[in-house]
């Protein structure tokens, strides 16, 4: 049987089928429509998030969480930000006995402060003067001048201990490879005590644990600011001498450039602490001692790789020129004698507080070809709240005579003072291995802190 479709029924379902493909077309706009629309908010959410993000972190920045202001004198300060502040303590009475809102600071315009007494205020800030946001320490401080050094030293610290760098292998008597104090002692560790009885050289704590006989010794360790006992069993080595295996240190030594001295006699050098070379971390010390010293040789910095001052130590009493008293992440801090204060050649300045740097010209006081002389340099930003204390003066060396012998900042130029309008601000800490022209500086009063 022959089935006819007639010609109006032929177009009928032909169009249906156009139509069925037709909607079935739009149904898939709409759905690419749909995910357009949704990545497109997910993307603005994320645009917002981070703009946020950035907006919070620039607001944060530009507030210190402390500010020095001089005792007995008026100063004044712009911080350009849309948020205001109230005093809500003072160190002398504890609460503040001023009315909530009575005094209010806006951050926006320039503030001009007067303190007298060296107390310390606590002041709340709050974005556009409503949304509590920090608390800002007002310390109010002794104007001082300082001597700029910008002289080389040689450095030698002693560790408080002896300071585990790491654990290694070596082979027994019987062959078989050992180690001992593998998972016992970690790098960064500080051996004090051996069996009770207190350890200060590393030749001194061989010795002992080679005259253990194979007996389990017990070690007073210093961790993390902690002080923990362990034990470890020594083993005989195939030279028939006891080990455990470790990789220890008791000194460090190395060349840097003196920052200041003070009206008593003290120093700062550096910018930053002394870390050890190994473990990377700051080295607790017991004792050190800085030594006058000439640079012998100069590696020029360039792009990609930061360039070197080497310097001669004489370890000679008629070389010292003062005790090292303390390293810390501000830098390393002592007492000076007659000869280095002897080499300070310069007249005492008086310091500038972070509130008062300036994006500009400024000079750096160093010594790289036998003198002792200022370089200009530019500074590019300055960061008051930087997370990182070493780095809140961003500069760049402009002076050509400094790039045509160093190429900028290198290594042991770490402590040169930075000098704007007349005033000490800060030093030198480090160098921008992709650019050996710029570098990062701390504040003086971040080193005065210690």
């Amino acid at each position: 049987m022959k089935l006819w479709i007639s010609e109006s029924d032929r177009i009928k379902k032909q169009a249906g089928d156009e139509m069925i493909i037709l909607l079935q077309g739009w149904k898939g706009r709409i759905k690419r429509y749909r995910i357009y629309r949704y990545c497109l908010c997910v993307a603005l959410i994320l645009c917002c998030a981070a703009l946020g993000g950035l907006g919070y972190y620039y607001v944060d920045s530009s507030i210190p969480s402390v500010l020095h202001v001089r005792a007995g004198q008026e100063q004044s300060f712009n911080l350009g930000i849309p948020a205001k502040a109230d005093i809500v303590s003072v160190s002398e009475q504890g609460e503040s006995n001023i009315p909530q809102g009575a005094v209010t600071i806006d951050l926006n315009q320039t503030v001009t402060m007067k303190t007298g007494g060296l107390n310390e205020y606590l002041m709340e800030v709050k974005l556009f003067g409503f949304l509590p946001f920090k608390q800002v320490g007002i310390q109010v401080i002794e104007d001082q001048e300082l001597i700029p050094v910008g002289v080389p030293i040689g450095i030698y610290v002693k560790t408080d201990g002896v300071l585990v760098i790491g654990a290694g292998e070596f082979v027994g008597e019987d062959g078989v490879s050992y180690s001992p104090c593998k998972y016992i002692l970690k790098s960064g560790d500080y051996i004090q005590k051996v069996n009770g009885e207190p350890v200060t050289e590393k030749d001194d704590f061989i010795r002992r644990i080679e005259e253990s006989g194979g007996n389990e010794v017990v070690l007073t360790v210093e961790r993390d600011g902690q002080s923990i006992e362990t034990r470890v069993k020594p083993v005989r080595n195939q030279s028939g001498d006891y080990k455990i295996g470790l990789w220890v240190r008791d000194n460090a030594q190395g060349v840097g450039t003196m920052t200041y001295i003070d009206s008593e006699g003290r120093f700062g050098a550096l910018g930053h602490g002394i870390n050890d070379v190994d473990t990377s971390t700051l080295m607790d010390m017991d004792d050190g001692t800085l030594y006058q010293t000439e640079i012998v040789s100069i590696r020029k910095g360039a792009n990609g790789n930061p360039g070197e001052m080497t310097g001669m130590i004489v370890y000679s009493d008629e070389r010292i020129l003062g005790d090292i008293t303390s390293n810390s992440a501000r830098g390393i801090f002592g007492v000076c004698n007659e000869r280095a204060l002897s080499l300070a050649g310069q007249e005492p300045l008086p310091i500038g507080l972070k509130q008062e740097i300036q994006e500009g010209y400024a000079q750096i006081l160093c010594t790289v070809d036998g003198t002792t002389r200022y370089y200009d340099v530019e500074i590019t930003a300055v960061h008051l709240d930087h997370d990182n204390i070493n780095r809140g003066i961003e500069l760049k060396v402009t002076d050509p005579e400094l790039i045509k012998i160093t190429g900028g900042i290198v290594q042991g130029m770490s402590g040169a003072p930075i000098i704007q309008n007349g005033k000490f601000i800060g030093a030198v800490t480090h160098v921008l291995v992709q650019d050996s022209t710029r570098g990062y500086g701390i504040f003086i009063e971040n080193m005065l802190e210690n």
